[in-house]
């Protein structure tokens, strides 16, 4: 029961850093459903997928009311991510693919998220408006054919959304301003749009594949539901690029947690398995 109530605790704590930060939802959500609810990584990446995907609907709703979502670039950039995040649950469930080896890989993009966020918030601001610092972070195009790097940054960021259940969002804005030549405040209702779509292609491609917990999803959505509208709230109140870089900071602590762990566990299974196929030579 403790466990139950520990774990939706932080459910609260993913819809607060998705209503103050806009993202952080998917690197919060595996940790807890693996490390403190105790279920298996397969599984666990799949029931991310709908919870972060149904939060991310939620608050995708104001979005589309203040018409900040642009459908054309949506369908062009989801249409990859789509395909690469059913590919990527695909890869998944392949034996190759051990739970421990999926953990390491979270582990590695946790960390360059955390670099990112961290990096990102470090930047000075101006006088100017919100929108024109944001702006400001991200250089201007230099690619000449832009639209194809959108499409392969869209499959690369569906492949990995499929592969370890991460939404993508820290890649996905960046990408649909600099590449799309998207205005900030369109590129966050149009990213928001896609985790959903990434989250349903991902989710369909481990149907059927893994054994889902509906009842401890159905809570979790609940929880970051309410954890999200009051993370908006808070956003009048509090300076969310300070909070950004403490956010980093501490997904920088996650990330060394899981990758130390699971880095000790794929050691010890590789020694396993040499000391196994040595004796194996020997015998023969």
């Amino acid at each position: 029961m403790t466990t139950w109530i520990l774990g939706h605790i932080l459910a609260i704590g993913i819809g607060i850093s998705l209503g103050l930060i806009g993202g952080g939802g998917s690197v919060l959500a595996l940790p807890i459903l693996v490390y403190v609810m105790g279920i298996p990584t397969k599984p666990a990446i799949a029931m991310t997928l709908v919870i972060v995907g149904t939060v991310s609907f939620i608050g995708l709703i104001p979005h589309w009311q203040n018409k900040n979502i642009n459908f054309k670039k949506a369908f062009i950039f989801g249409s990859a991510t789509m395909l690469g995040a059913f590919l990527g649950a695909k890869i998944a469930t392949l034996p190759l693919i051990t739970d421990t080896l999926q953990m390491l890989l979270f582990g590695i993009i946790m960390l360059l998220a955390a670099i990112l966020m961290i990096q990102k918030s470090s930047k000075k601001t101006s006088l100017k408006p919100i929108i024109n610092q944001t702006v400001e972070i991200y250089t201007a195009p230099v690619c000449k054919y832009c639209w194809l790097w959108l499409l392969t940054e869209g499959l690369i960021v569906g492949i990995l959304t499929g592969l370890v259940g991460v939404g993508g969002g820290f890649a996905i804005v960046p990408a649909l301003v600099i590449l799309g030549r998207t205005h900030i405040k369109e590129a966050i209702g149009t990213s928001l749009l896609i985790l959903v779509v990434n989250a349903i292609a991902g989710f369909l491609g481990y149907l059927g594949q893994v054994e889902l917990n509906w009842q401890l999803i159905g809570t979790f959505i609940i929880a970051a539901s309410l954890g999200s509208f009051f993370g908006a709230y808070l956003s009048q109140f509090i300076d969310g690029k300070k909070l950004q870089k403490y956010f980093g900071y501490f997904l920088l602590a996650v990330a060394a947690f899981v990758l130390f762990q699971n880095y000790t566990t794929f050691h010890n299974k590789k020694t396993v398995f040499l000391e196994n196929r040595v004796g194996r030579v020997i015998l023969h």
